[in-house]
């Protein structure tokens, strides 16, 4: 089999088969693979601090908290991500022998100068998609600043967090500074 990258269109099956065994993450939509680049230090504490939180928020509870390494499938749309931080609380999500989640309550993703148009438009819209999400996420690593998409009903919203102010995601009943997020990375 080719590698990843090789493949101008393939299977979500074998996509899924060539992911397993490839040294490098992919992201996979509608039967095209694109490479993951890898992130700064200013990112990489971001998404530590939110699985922190969420992570000491959720401990002993009906919910997992997910890293960089574990994909989000998107159905019908055959779409496969992998967001910064994903918490799932669905008991097929929480196998051990899973390989991606799909049915995520929150997702955040952050920002990247390579990746913010995707994550702003292409993944807001394919997220939304999912009939168990609560929230999309987004955190830009260059300003303290944090955009909520939250469902509400059949709708959604949309909320921007900026210094010295509180974040909370209801689907988790977290409620944190949003200095907290930010710790160690420098402004």
């Amino acid at each position: 089999m080719p590698s990843l990258q090789e493949q101008a269109w393939i299977s979500a099956d074998d996509y899924l088969e060539g992911e397993k065994r490839s040294p490098l993450k992919h992201e996979y939509v509608a039967g095209r693979v694109y490479a993951m680049a890898g992130s700064s230090v200013a990112h990489n504490r971001i998404a530590v601090n939110c699985a922190f939180l969420l992570l000491t928020k959720l401990r002993g509870g009906p919910c997992g908290v997910f890293v960089a390494d574990l994909k989000v499938r998107i159905g019908p749309a055959e779409i496969f991500y992998y967001p910064d931080v994903v918490v799932s609380c669905h008991p097929e999500d929480l196998e051990p022998d899973a390989y991606s989640i799909s049915h995520p309550t929150l997702v955040i993703e952050v920002l990247s100068p390579s990746t913010e148009r995707i994550d702003q438009e292409e993944k807001l819209l394919n997220y939304r998609k999912l009939d168990s999400l609560h929230e999309y996420v987004l955190v830009s690593q260059d300003a303290m600043r944090v955009q909520i998409y939250r469902r509400a009903g059949g709708d959604w919203g949309m909320e921007t967090i900026g210094r010295g102010e509180r974040l909370r995601f209801d689907s988790v009943e977290l409620d944190s500074s949003i200095e907290a997020l930010y710790e160690n990375v420098r402004q």
